[in-house]
């Protein structure tokens, strides 16, 4: 039911795609998901801006995906916001927050509570934070 209405919703989710019930999403309509992508327990998408996860990424429990911040140079701090993305089979580990703007490689893998405020290059490990790089990620 969930795939459902969130498809009620403008979503632009497949079928396969995998949310569960806990995961909170802010404006649906803004949310990507391709096939086998899985949004998982706790995840936060404050989707002020888009949000796509593809195929066969997944979010882990407790990770916030946050689009928006505001302009802290402002005597009103505007709110801003930029879109995210984690590419195909790419990894969030739980607990880590992804900020305005961000883009995550394809295959990359962000490390259980990293803060990522840049760019992840595809088949990189990134942690802490601000979340660098590790090591490249090699399949066997």
């Amino acid at each position: 039911w969930r795939i459902f209405l969130l498809k009620l919703f403008g979503a632009k989710v497949q079928w396969s795609s995998n949310v569960l019930p806990s995961c909170r999403i802010w404006q649906p309509w803004k949310l990507t998901m391709g096939a086998y992508a899985c949004l998982s327990a706790d995840v936060d998408c404050y989707t002020v801006d888009a949000i796509t996860i593809g195929e066969n990424a997944t979010v882990s429990q407790g990770v916030k995906l946050c689009t928006a911040s505001h302009d802290i140079t402002s005597k009103t701090m505007e709110l801003t916001y930029r879109p995210i993305t984690v590419g195909a089979n790419a990894w969030v580990a739980g607990w880590a927050i992804v900020l305005p703007g961000v883009t995550i490689g394809e295959g990359a893998v962000v490390a259980a509570g990293s803060v990522v405020t840049k760019d992840v290059e595809p088949w990189t490990v990134v942690g802490g934070n601000p979340a660098k790089a590790v090591k490249k990620r090699e399949l066997v």
